[in-house]
């Protein structure tokens, strides 16, 4: 099983607030593989839930940790980490 892990730098403006939180959330859960998320060196949590993502109170600038495991994980990371890195707040 090939586990895969990168530290991303948070874009959105306000952080993993609701609506970024649901996308990356979403993404996470379709990816059909084991996705965690952490922020710094904090526990990881399920990423494909959209409350325990919303509770690791992330917020812009901030360092998180995403890991997959499985097949297509650098794939399935590349999708997480552009959703991580790009700003949801600049339309709203």
């Amino acid at each position: 099983m090939t586990a895969s892990s990168r530290t991303v730098r948070v874009g959105s403006s306000h952080g993993l607030h609701a609506r970024p939180a649901k996308l990356f959330a979403q993404a996470a859960k379709e990816a059909g593989i084991p996705v965690t998320i952490a922020k710094d060196s904090g526990k990881a949590v399920n990423a494909a839930s959209i409350l325990s993502v919303i509770a690791l109170g992330i917020d812009f600038g901030d360092h998180v940790v995403i890991s997959a495991e499985g097949e297509n994980a650098e794939a399935v990371l590349d999708t997480l980490t552009e959703l991580l890195t790009t700003d949801h707040d600049e339309d709203a």
